[in-house]
């Protein structure tokens, strides 16, 4: 039997996440297995979770984090691919639950599907939202085309330039994305070190995009963390579109951004 059995707003939830993941592979943003997906479902939990077995033994996180101690997120499992999570979910994902020691999860539905390799990442970027008091319950990592093409040009590599580009594209970039994309140099998928580089990034940007690799982003739920991708990709697309014509395309200008910024009263750091 399910564990959405009888749980309309998990089900919901699992919903949406098989929603998401066909707009990515039709996006052409997940080939084969590439791509992670984890989702805060506490809010679901009733006494029997508790005493639910495990039916995987239990394995480590990798460092140790406090603010998930109990409690229980649906993660994509490792190897699968986001056109078959979008069909099915709980096939190709699991619900885990953090053990009291903060540092190690077992699985407890609905079938023993390992989570990504990247759980690391995701589950330091649970913590952090916790601890902060957020109201961000899911985590997304993905395979922007274009985002992940201009990594692999230097000069989007130094400072804020990638986000002053993808700001200036479009207004709605700047308003949808107010706090831009934040960079991590190049690291091994998976590692401990590339979980920590990519938090203190998020704290500051909407997106983190990992050098020759992909981003990742948080959000209120799962099609939000969507959402705040496919903005900047999309002003990405519109950069290399403009490049395709033949020269460097103008954007717009500092003033007109910050006139954007001013009336609609944009944030200056992440809001809960």
């Amino acid at each position: 039997m399910s564990i959405l059995n009888n749980r309309p707003g998990l089900e919901a939830v699992i919903n949406d996440v098989a929603e998401v993941t066909g707009y990515l592979w039709q996006k052409g943003w997940a080939e084969r297995n590439g791509g992670n997906i984890t989702v805060n479902v506490t809010e679901f939990a009733d006494a029997s979770w508790a005493t639910m077995p495990a039916i995987a033994p239990v394995k480590q996180i990798g460092m140790v984090l406090p603010y998930l101690k109990g409690k229980y997120f649906y993660a994509k499992g490792t190897g699968k691919r986001m056109r078959d999570l979008a069909k099915q979910p709980m096939q190709n994902g699991s619900i885990i639950r953090i053990c009291d020691d903060c540092s190690s999860y077992e699985i407890i539905a609905d079938e023993p599907v390992m989570p990504t390799s990247e759980l690391p990442s995701h589950l330091a970027l649970q913590n952090y939202l916790l601890e902060t008091g957020s109201q961000y319950k899911a985590t997304l990592h993905t395979h922007p085309i274009e985002l992940v093409a201009m990594s692999h040009i230097q000069r989007f590599l130094k400072g804020d330039e990638m986000t002053r580009v993808l700001w200036s594209m479009i207004p709605e970039t700047l308003a949808f994305a107010p706090l831009g994309i934040g960079i991590v140099p190049y690291g091994l998928p998976g590692s401990v070190e590339l979980a920590e580089a990519t938090l203190e990034q998020i704290k500051t940007h909407d997106v983190v995009l990992w050098e020759k690799h992909g981003t990742v982003a948080v959000g209120q739920d799962i099609m939000d963390a969507f959402d705040q991708t496919d903005v900047l990709c999309k002003a990405a697309n519109i950069y290399m579109c403009a490049r395709s014509m033949g020269s460097e395309p103008d954007g717009m200008t500092e003033e007109a951004m910050k006139e954007v910024q001013d009336v609609f009263k944009l944030p200056k750091q992440r809001p809960c």
